[in-house]
């Protein structure tokens, strides 16, 4: 039976991510399970810029590649070198992706079992203060010349890997190169024990960083299966290849369903702003409906854009949506459009007939904005969604106070409830916001019958 045999590789890149960035060099070690048996090494010629940070980092300059082979031309070999063995890296995923995609684009459909080095260093050689390579190989006495280029660090994760081998008394490595095996899937940072606490429930989970600070927070319907999805497959976005270097952690919050997971994901994203979450972060609404009294002594409504840290009665996420609310309260209690504004639209476009009536009364017309507001900011629904909670005996509550989403909780059957309002006490606050209140309107649309209203029994 023929032995199992290891290419153990290393690369340096124009950039972070395999979509957009190019090899520069790479390096191939042969290893037999044994000892080296073939080394292979060539610079790349990425066909673009190697950007000055690059440069900085590996000396690798434009001048150098210049002459060297494209990837296309090196692609059987690498192809040859890589069939049939096991792939090793250290942070195994980076390399891998850079590789699979450049032969792809090649015309050469590859893949392989992997092994992370800096994995299996954790697991037998626990506790070092860092897995990096560089202080990895000082803390374990490996030789490592000229750092940061492709043949110097595939050296050195060689000689990494020997050792390994010869410290694997428990045969962590055989168990780690398994089709199987799960960690094989995960960061090369990330504790296996805290992905396997991770319950098969809806909820929100955390990634942190080296320091501890959150750098995403998602919401699942499935806690253990959405975080997996992030670590599976082949995808080269530079999101996903920048946080599965960075995580170093995982923490969770098990919720009662997908909406309350859903209202504590926009919350906390509001509250901490983790680098790697982009798109509620855009999620701001853009126009607000103001007032204000002019020197003239008549209140004005106005629709328009927000500013920073300004302060309005209501906010829209377009500008039509501001101007139909406006509309309405001006055509139900007859205001003077005159004193009006509809962002950078003209009121002309909205009232066909220009009046020219004399003005109203200062004292008419401001009872009439202060009623048309006052409409507006105190007959706004308040009401609870109650839903199935974390348990079987557990209810999940939602309380939306005025129109504004006032806080959440859970009902046990100790909970003695005779109307609606003494959920307010029971919940905790969190605060409100357009994005929010859109996700509970549009439930409370698709599924009326879970809508309770003050003042009733609870069922």
């Amino acid at each position: 039976m023929k032995k199992q045999e290891y290419a153990i590789v290393d690369i340096e890149t124009t950039g972070g991510n395999a979509t957009h960035s190019r090899i520069t060099e790479i390096a191939i070690v042969i290893h037999d399970g044994e000892k080296v048996i073939d080394r292979w090494e060539t610079l790349v010629n990425p066909q673009k810029d190697i950007p000055p940070a690059i440069f900085a980092l590996t000396g690798i300059t434009n001048e150098m590649v210049q002459h060297s082979p494209v990837f296309d031309l090196i692609s059987d070999q690498v192809f040859e070198l890589l069939s049939d063995r096991i792939f090793v890296a250290h942070n195994v995923n980076f390399d891998y992706s850079f590789v699979r995609h450049e032969l792809e684009t090649a015309g050469l459909k590859w893949t392989a079992r992997k092994l992370c080095t800096v994995r299996a260093a954790r697991k037998i050689k626990p506790g070092l203060a860092s897995y990096s390579l560089g202080r990895l190989c000082r803390s374990l006495n490996i030789s490592l010349e000229n750092a940061h280029r492709a043949g110097g660090d595939a050296d050195a994760t060689a000689e990494l890997f020997s050792r390994l081998l010869e410290w694997d008394a428990e045969g962590e490595i055989s168990k780690m190169i398994k089709n199987t095996a799960q960690d094989q899937r995960l960061p090369p940072n990330l504790p296996p024990e805290d992905f396997d606490k991770l319950p098969e429930k809806p909820g929100v989970y955390y990634f942190y960083n080296d320091v501890n600070k959150v750098i995403y927070i998602g919401k699942a319907v499935n806690l253990k299966k959405r975080v997996a999805s992030h670590f599976t497959g082949h995808k080269i976005t530079p999101q996903r290849q920048n946080f599965l270097r960075e995580i170093y952690a995982i923490s969770f919050e098990v919720c009662g369903n997908e909406l309350m997971a859903l209202l504590l994901e926009g919350s906390e994203i509001k509250k901490l702003w983790p680098i790697h979450n982009k798109a509620l972060k855009r999620f701001e609404p853009k126009y607000g409906l103001f007032e204000y009294e002019a020197r003239n002594g008549y209140r004005y409504l106005a629709i328009g854009k927000i500013g920073k840290n300004q302060l309005c009665i209501e906010a829209f996420n377009s500008l039509i949506d501001g101007i139909n609310k406006l509309r309405s309260l001006v055509e139900q209690f007859e205001i003077d459009h005159r004193f009006c504004s509809y962002g950078n639209l003209s009121q002309q476009e909205f009232f066909f007939e220009n009046t020219k009536n004399a003005l109203p009364e200062i004292e008419d017309h401001n009872e009439k904005v202060e009623n048309a507001l006052d409409f507006f900011l105190n007959n706004r629904p308040t009401f609870a969604i109650i839903d199935k909670g974390r348990t079987a005996e557990e209810r999940s509550c939602i309380w939306v106070e005025n129109g504004h989403f006032y806080g959440m909780g859970y009902l046990t059957p100790d909970s003695s409830i005779h109307d609606l309002t003494e959920i307010k006490e029971l919940v905790t606050r969190y605060p409100s916001n357009q994005y929010i209140m859109q996700v509970i309107n549009a439930f409370a649309v698709k599924t009326p019958s879970k809508i309770r209203f003050p003042y009733k029994e609870l069922e």
